[in-house]
């Protein structure tokens, strides 16, 4: 337990100081924006490019780490619709529900990729990025689609759904890592030494950029939308998560990639797609605050119970 507390406490620092960097020293949101664009397009996709060319997939249990991950999201995802009819009882209307669904089935990356690595090294992070693989393209058609359907005030077609998955630059960083380990490509030296200094900063700064997000507002009178996915997300994921990868026979680092990736918070880019297409942005950043927050203690008492 001291191990995976030790593990953790810089993740959580850094999000800790992004919080107060941007009450402090960086106020401006375009700041903000500005990292997180380069983030995203730029320091993750090449991280996870060079993480995936470097790492040995003969050791990685792809499929189970894979089939495990990728049936928890659709586990979850269909418990979400499932609940619906009752959420809608509950008063919980469209545009609510879409902000539980997000926040119950979509994954800090940065926190999943900085806590295996902190564990595991670049076992871990070849893992994770396994797992997100199978998680990302999954997770962005549902959470698109839902939506699309219960709060866009204009549908969304299908080709537009598709264009949204097919442009993340995570799926091509991982499709192309993956391509050029498998084919076997030379890269020059000059691109690992590039790659190798972006790749440092890339979780770093997207720790700091997810503190910078969050919202203190409500968080001592959560409501029931978000009391509700809290739990789905941070206790029953990992339950789900961690059962199939038993059933798929996994054990020691492998298994305990699976929980880290399953007991993650939610995405803070959620909020960004719930503001562009009519979710309630306001309860999926009291979801994504209290989950982050809360995950500081699930997250060291699941990976310790499996590890």
């Amino acid at each position: 337990m001291a191990v995976v507390i030790a593990a953790l406490m810089p993740v959580f620092l850094l999000i800790v100081l992004g919080f107060v960097l941007r009450r402090t020293l960086m106020r401006l949101e375009t700041q903000w924006h500005g990292l997180e664009r380069l983030t995203y397009y730029v320091l993750l996709p090449v991280f996870l490019v060079q993480t995936l060319v470097k790492a040995d997939l003969s050791m990685v249990p792809v499929g189970g780490v894979g089939g495990a991950m990728l049936l928890s999201a659709l586990a979850m995802s269909l418990l979400c619709l499932a609940l619906r009819p009752l959420l809608a009882r509950a008063n919980v209307d469209g545009p609510a529900f879409t902000s539980m669904f997000q926040g119950a089935t979509r994954w800090q990356t940065y926190v999943a990729l900085a806590v295996s690595s902190s564990l595991f090294g670049n076992l871990g992070l070849a893992l994770a990025s396994v797992a997100m693989i199978a998680i990302v393209p999954l997770v962005n058609v549902l959470s698109v689609s839902v939506l699309a359907h219960y709060a866009s005030p204009e549908k969304r077609s299908t080709g537009s759904i598709v264009l949204t998955v097919v442009s993340n630059p995570l799926i091509w960083a991982c499709v192309i890592g993956l391509a050029i380990n498998v084919t076997h490509i030379p890269l020059p030296r000059l691109w690992h030494e590039v790659a190798d200094a972006l790749g440092r900063s890339s979780l770093a700064i997207g720790l700091l950029v997810t503190g910078a997000g969050l919202h203190l507002k409500g968080l001592f009178r959560p409501s029931l939308a978000a009391s509700v996915t809290v739990f789905l997300k941070l206790v029953l994921m990992p339950v789900i998560a961690v059962t199939l990868a038993l059933q798929f026979g996994l054990a020691d680092s492998n298994l305990a990639v699976v929980t880290i990736c399953s007991a993650v918070p939610t995405a803070s880019s959620a909020y960004v797609l719930a503001r562009q297409m009519g979710g309630d942005a306001p309860l999926l950043a009291q979801i994504i605050t209290l989950q982050t927050i809360l995950a500081a203690v699930t997250m060291p008492i699941a990976i310790a119970l499996v590890a």
